[in-house]
C-alpha cells in the first residue's frame, strides 16, 4: 500500500508493520505528517499520539462498534452494511475525533472483505492528504465490542445455516483461527465457505486436537 500510495499522491510514505519499531524515537527520525494506522491491534503509546497526528482507521461507523474484532462482530449481529472511519488517536480505544467516513460491504470471507478495505482506506488515505478535513467529534451513544476468542469459533453452538456461513467466513483469513468442531481426539477446521439454498459447503481441515497452532489474533 505505502508505495501504491506514495505514486497516488507524490508523498513519501514509511511502511512500519513491526509494533515494536513503532517507537517515538523512530517517528522523530522521520518526523512524518500524518501517521496512518490502517489494520493494528496494538495500542498506540500516549508519547507517540500526542506529538504526532495518528489516523486509526476502525471497521464501525462510530461510536457504534468501539473495541475488539469488529469485523466479526458485526458479522456475528447480522450487520453487512458498515462505515470505515477514519479518527484521531486518542486515549480513550476508538474514541477519537472523525476525518472522514467511508461505506464497507460485509459479504465474502474475511480475506476478502479486508482486501477491499484497504483498497477504500486508500481512497481514505489520499482524499486526508487533498482535502485536511477537520476531524469532528463523535456523536452518538458508543458501543464497545469485546475482542473475540478463539473458541467463539466453535460451529457446534451456532444454530441455523446462515449462522454456520457467516461464521466460517468471517474467520477465514491469514492470522486468524478457522471456524471448527472438536470430534472425538480431531479438530475439524472450515474455510472457503460457500451458502447454498439448504446447505452449506467449505473446505476442511483435521487434525489432532491439541496439536493445532492456535493462532490468538482475531
Amino acid at each position: 500500500m505505502a508505495d501504491a500510495l506514495g505514486a497516488r499522491t507524490g508523498c513519501s510514505f514509511v511502511l512500519i508493520s513491526d509494533p515494536t519499531e513503532l517507537t517515538a524515537e523512530k517517528l522523530a527520525s522521520i518526523n512524518p505528517k500524518f501517521i496512518f494506522i490502517p489494520h493494528w491491534s496494538h495500542r498506540i503509546k500516549p508519547d507517540i499520539y500526542e506529538k504526532f497526528e495518528c489516523v486509526i482507521f476502525h471497521m464501525t461507523d462510530l461510536p457504534f462498534g468501539r473495541g475488539g474484532s469488529p469485523l466479526q462482530n458485526l458479522i456475528a449481529c447480522g450487520i453487512y452494511e458498515t462505515k470505515i472511519s477514519a479518527l484521531r488517536c486518542v486515549e480513550e480505544m476508538d474514541a477519537g475525533p472523525i476525518y472522514l467516513k467511508k461505506s464497507l460491504c460485509l459479504h465474502g470471507s474475511a480475506e476478502e472483505i479486508f482486501l477491499r478495505a484497504s483498497d477504500i482506506i486508500g481512497d481514505m488515505i489520499v482524499e486526508i492528504l487533498e482535502k485536511l478535513p477537520e476531524p469532528m467529534p463523535q456523536e452518538g451513544l458508543p458501543t464497545v465490542f469485546k475482542r473475540r476468542r478463539p473458541e467463539e469459533g466453535d460451529l457446534s453452538v451456532v444454530q441455523t445455516l446462515e449462522q454456520a456461513f457467516d461464521l466460517i467466513r468471517m474467520l477465514d483469513a491469514e492470522g486468524y483461527p478457522s471456524a471448527f468442531i472438536q470430534v472425538g481426539p480431531f479438530k475439524i477446521e472450515f474455510t472457503r465457505a460457500s451458502r447454498k439454498t439448504d446447505q452449506v459447503v467449505a473446505e476442511v481441515r483435521i487434525s489432532i486436537a491439541g496439536n493445532t497452532k492456535e493462532r490468538d489474533k482475531q
